[in-house]
């Protein structure tokens, strides 16, 4: 019975995660949220906030319209919402809105999506 429970109480914590804010990307850019800096290392040390690194995965919450081509045409992109992903180390802008954090990006600054 208690692993039902883990398994519904992370479920709703993917749904909370992936729900964007009313915001829309224009363009190329996608909206991402960090995914949470681990607290321990592999060793079992608790690391300060001070000494932990900002992370490089995150989930696409949202994507603009796509970029413009020579054409006129929109090209498709390469990443969906919800996919995690690993970005730049400083790629995109930092942006809080309704007291969350999120990065706002190219997604030419996206490196890899993460199965």
């Amino acid at each position: 019975m208690g692993k039902a429970k883990t398994k519904v109480k992370a479920k709703a914590a993917v749904k909370a995660a992936v729900k964007a804010p009313k915001l829309r990307p224009l363009g190329q850019k996608v909206l991402i949220r960090r995914l949470e800096a681990e607290e321990r290392t592999r060793g079992g040390i608790v690391l300060p906030d001070t000494a932990k690194e900002k992370p490089q995965r995150g989930t696409v919450l949202a994507l603009g319209d796509g970029k413009v081509l020579d054409d006129g045409s929109r090209a498709k992109f390469q990443v969906a919402k919800s996919d995690v992903v690993l970005f730049a180390s400083y790629g995109g802008t930092e942006i809080k809105v309704d007291g969350e954090d999120y990065l706002l990006m190219d997604e030419s600054d996206i490196l890899a999506i993460l199965s």
